[in-house]
């Protein structure tokens, strides 16, 4: 198969869908790979890398995507790489549609196979491709949410940990999965008070459990929400439904409870936000003010990071890709059923569920293709 991998355009998002050990093993396959040249850059990869691992530079973004049976890469593609995308061409990414119908409708239009990182699932209904960027995204929204409580960011200037004699920070997690456990133990090791919610009643004796004695656990619902909102200074929203939107657990009015210099920190926000009040924003302009509450909404959290998150997410994403790439998608999504869920879109018609019911689309069962 014809491997190409693109550099990634949306803004400030230096992450490359492979580093040359992918390529490499890929090259024992058999495969051949092309790669945009300069594509690594910003993981730390230089183009010598890579061509040394056995891959093809080549100049420009649409070459890649002419040449190439499969895509690999990080982010969705946006609207300038809409009019690359070919028929039956495979796009292995993320693309989390529910939260964006422009792309769903621009991905159904190229009848092109949309392959999500984000929903591929595991029997035991974990995410093996959204973790480890779910690991990295928990860990940045308290170092994130910590330099925003600064004052002259307009924060409460609270430092998280306190000092002796001075009380330590609130932080309040909402979601106890991958994004939230990884915050409550960035939060809790820098000394804050962590309270954790969810509504997994098992989920929160799991988590009571592991914690360290600054974490304390809470069941999620509007009455908790909105008195624990009060005395909080950093809220981390870590809810996921995979392959749907997010629900708002924080409304618009819920900012009032809130004392001014708040911090906000979204991390679900590429899946519509938990917080009514966040809109995607970027590394360049990542912050905005609602109510003198501080929200920092990026949408690509982990893109900041990008030698630590290409590494982690290569780690996990590379064993599947080299699956779809020895037995062709179809037969890969056959036998592996994680891969199967990965399927949201093929040939112009929805096969994911979350997405249809996210726009009210038309759901085709992905059996039809796989028959």
């Amino acid at each position: 198969m014809i491997i190409g991998v693109p550099k990634e355009i949306k803004n400030n998002e230096n992450r490359v869908g492979l580093t040359p050990a992918g390529v490499a093993e890929f090259k024992k396959h058999k495969h051949t790979i092309y790669i945009q040249k300069t594509a690594g850059i910003g993981s730390g990869f230089s183009d010598d890398d890579y061509t040394k691992a056995g891959a093809t530079m080549v100049d420009t973004i649409s070459e890649v995507y002419q040449i190439a049976d499969m895509i690999v890469k990080v982010k969705e593609p946006i609207a300038e790489e809409y009019p690359l995308i070919k028929e039956n061409q495979l796009l292995f990414t993320y693309f989390h549609f529910a939260s964006y119908e422009p792309l769903t409708l621009a991905m159904m239009k190229s009848k092109a196979v949309c392959l999500a990182y984000e929903t591929v699932e595991r029997p035991d209904r974990s995410l093996p491709l959204l973790i480890p960027m779910s690991e990295v995204a928990g860990r940045m929204a308290v170092q994130q949410g910590a330099k925003y409580l600064e004052k002259p960011i307009k924060g409460r200037g609270i430092l998280l940990g306190g000092v002796p004699g001075v009380k330590a920070a609130n932080v309040l997690i909402l979601g106890g999965g991958i994004v939230g456990m990884q915050a409550a133990k960035m939060a809790a090791g820098l000394g804050a008070t962590v309270t954790i919610m969810d509504v997994s009643l098992a989920r929160l004796r799991y988590l009571d459990d592991i914690m360290p004695a600054n974490v304390q656990t809470m069941m999620s619902n509007e009455y908790n929400i909105r008195e624990a909102i009060q005395t909080s200074d950093l809220i981390v929203g870590a809810v996921l439904i995979p392959g749907a939107k997010a629900p708002h657990l924080v409304t618009r009015d819920m900012l009032k409870l809130m004392r001014a210099g708040t911090v906000l920190v979204d991390v679900a926000v590429d899946q519509g936000g938990c917080i009514e009040t966040c809109r995607p924003t970027t590394h360049e302009d990542p912050t905005f003010i609602i109510d003198d509450i501080v929200h920092y909404c990026v949408a690509n959290m982990p893109g900041a990071v990008p030698y630590t998150s290409t590494l982690a997410l290569t780690n996990a994403t590379l064993p599947y890709a080299l699956e779809l790439a020895n037995k062709g998608w179809k037969e890969a999504c056959k036998t592996n059923s994680d891969l199967k869920l990965g399927l949201n879109i093929v040939n112009g018609e929805i096969v994911y569920k979350g997405v249809s019911d996210a726009f009210n689309l038309p759901y085709t069962d992905v059996s039809k293709y796989l028959a």
